[in-house]
């Protein structure tokens, strides 16, 4: 198996691309290992020194390592947890675990705004290794939820003012802002 390995925007973590499906369907995010317990492979990476939280895409990881951590040391140790997780034959994410936010009854504006993150910004930010997700939409403001590389990176606050939320408002006229929340 050959990982290649790709740099984001957000320094302190990095894309890994293992040739394979790393989820099926939707996206999980942990951002501390006690919440991994649904997931082998997110479990493994935080068994590492140094990892921070890790996110897992559609056919990609991101690793977030700690402030302390160099990736000199951790990187090497993450590619071959990789390694192990796909030659051990575990799930990535144990069956009946929750891993994907489940959506409910849209109106048409909420549905006109999922349409647009899913089909022009989420291809775009998971090629840095991250993912935005709707959260909610109230009183002309869209609430989204930074994850993987895109959760901390100092461009993020750029990317939702500049690009999201101007685009947001251009094909959605009742979008009046866009917020991260946690």
């Amino acid at each position: 198996m050959f990982i290649q390995t790709e740099p984001t925007p957000n320094p302190a973590t990095l894309k890994f691309l293992p040739g394979t499906v790393v989820m099926g369907q939707g996206t999980a995010d942990f951002a501390e290992a006690s919440r991994a317990s649904g997931s082998p492979l997110a479990t493994r990476l935080f068994a590492i020194e140094g990892v921070g939280s890790v996110f897992l895409g559609t056919d990609f990881i991101t690793v977030a390592k700690a402030d302390s951590a160099d990736w000199q040391v951790v990187k090497p140790q993450v590619l071959a947890a990789i390694m192990d997780h796909y030659n051990s034959g575990d799930p990535v994410i144990n069956p009946g675990s929750e891993a994907a936010s489940a959506s409910g009854d849209d109106d048409g504006i909420v549905m006109q705004i999922k349409e647009l993150l899913d089909t022009r910004v989420r291809p775009a930010v998971a090629q840095d290794g991250g993912d935005i997700i709707f959260r909610a939409f109230e009183d002309g403001i869209v609430y989204l939820h930074l994850q993987g590389a895109c959760s901390g990176c100092p461009s993020s606050s750029a990317t939702l003012k500049h690009g999201i939320e101007n685009m947001l408002k251009y094909y959605v006229p009742e979008v009046m802002a866009v917020q991260a929340v946690d």
